[in-house]
């Protein structure tokens, strides 16, 4: 199946209607209708990123927000990190991240990538070298930690 996932780029102004929309409705429907979070998902960062887009087909399967430095925290970030629910098992997830950070170090240079992950999910983020970086908080009625993988 992986195999058969396209993976681009884009930045904000680059994309088209159809992706802004895929990537909007995934968002929604992962971060507000199924974990019931409400929150303000259109927090005026998507123009100043690139967003990584996984498509099987018509069909976005998986999403992150790359985040440059300065725009959310210090460090560059990857941020809205989702897979569709009609994709998971594959590790689409995992492929995901580690094509968001090598984008990074491909187009930013090797720098520390910090996150605010969701905590129940810090052990998947360690495996992919972050490490918990200050306590955890409550964010939208979900606790989160941020992690910092440091630079390659």
């Amino acid at each position: 199946m992986n195999n058969s996932i396209h993976w681009y780029s884009r930045g904000f102004n680059e994309q088209n209607l159809q992706e802004l929309y895929d990537s909007m409705a995934l968002r929604q429907e992962v971060f507000v209708v199924e974990q019931e979070c409400a929150f303000l998902d259109a927090d005026g960062m998507d123009p100043n990123c690139t967003h990584l887009f996984g498509y099987h087909g018509e069909q976005l399967a998986a999403y992150s927000r790359l985040v440059p430095p300065g725009v959310a925290y210090t460090e560059c970030s990857i941020g809205r990190v989702v897979t569709s629910p009609r994709y998971r098992g594959l590790q689409l997830g995992r492929e995901l991240m580690q094509r968001s950070i090598s984008w990074i170090e491909e187009h930013w240079g090797s720098q520390p990538i910090k996150i605010g992950a969701q905590q129940r999910l810090e052990d998947f983020y360690a495996s992919l070298g972050f490490v918990v970086s200050g306590e955890p908080y409550m964010e939208d009625g979900i606790l989160h930690v941020h992690m910092i993988r440091p630079a390659s």
